[in-house]
């Protein structure tokens, strides 16, 4: 069990490390005016938009973003802490990674349904979003498994109770 956690942890380092870079300096742009950002930024989403064809980012619907709101007030903050969790095997670590994960799996389930369903977006698109989702599940799980490095619980480990002799 403790490769699988360490795996795992690798993983999501990685993608925490995505997400720690992506959200600030592609994301925020939905949300920011465009005289906040650089322009070889703004130059790298239009890229980005035009080669996986992303309508979301060229559209900006109310809900989209919203969702983005959310990813750089909430989860962005969330990617940061997990990252230092990871590094530094803080025991707070399952506690955030499962409410990262759960916040980034729903929101990326109602980002790949408005996708699917209208039919707008390229297969190349979904590709590029399924392991985002992907990854917010492997959150979740990860947050319900136990931490790195303990190979039991800690309950019952506390000083037991006194007991009286008898004579």
């Amino acid at each position: 069990m403790g490769v699988l956690v360490k795996v795992t942890d690798a993983i999501l380092f990685v993608f925490f490390v995505i997400i720690a870079l992506a959200a600030p300096l592609i994301d925020a742009q939905t949300c920011l005016p465009t005289s906040l950002i650089p322009d070889f930024l703004v130059e790298l989403t239009s890229w980005y938009s035009r080669e996986f064809g992303d309508y979301l980012v060229d559209e900006r619907p109310h809900f989209y973003v919203g969702l983005l709101w959310l990813e750089f007030l909430f989860q962005w903050p969330l990617a940061l802490i997990n990252l230092y969790g990871i590094l530094s095997a803080k025991s707070w670590f399952n506690t955030t990674c499962l409410i990262y994960g759960v916040s980034a799996s729903t929101a990326l389930a109602a980002i790949l349904s408005e996708m699917i369903g209208s039919n707008k977006a390229s297969d190349k698109l979904i590709m590029l979003h399924l392991p985002f989702l992907g990854f917010g599940v492997l959150a979740t799980l990860r947050g319900l498994l136990p931490q790195s490095g303990k190979a039991s619980p800690t309950v019952g480990k506390g000083p037991a109770l006194a007991r009286k002799k008898r004579a």
